[in-house]
């Protein structure tokens, strides 16, 4: 358990005003819950994204990539840059909704 020691009593009492709960455990609480949250819907959007631009989820767009036959040069600087993005938007999501299960 967190004690008010550890953060400084300014920093405390603008996480009890914001969350508007009565102590510094549950505030952090909440905080770290909706930032969590707020990662996962960002991710989504923009995996999203990359889902309405090729049509089809990461697993089919990786298997593709690999097979050589997404409509576009395999090997071009916007078909890598989209992986290496959409990749780590998915791997994020991973983390982010393992991390979000732990804490639940």
């Amino acid at each position: 358990m967190l004690t008010i020691s550890l953060i400084s009593p300014k920093l405390g009492e603008l996480l009890i005003k914001t969350t508007k709960v009565s102590d510094i455990d549950h505030a952090l609480e909440k905080v770290f819950k909706e930032y969590i949250d707020l990662k996962l819907k960002d991710l989504d959007m923009k995996i999203k994204e990359f889902e309405n631009k090729w049509k089809m989820d990461f697993n089919e767009f990786k298997t593709r990539l690999e097979k050589g036959t997404l409509p576009q040069d395999s090997y071009s600087f916007e078909v890598e840059q989209d992986f290496w993005e959409w990749e780590e938007a998915e791997s994020l999501k991973a983390h982010y909704e393992s991390l979000k299960e732990e804490w639940t």
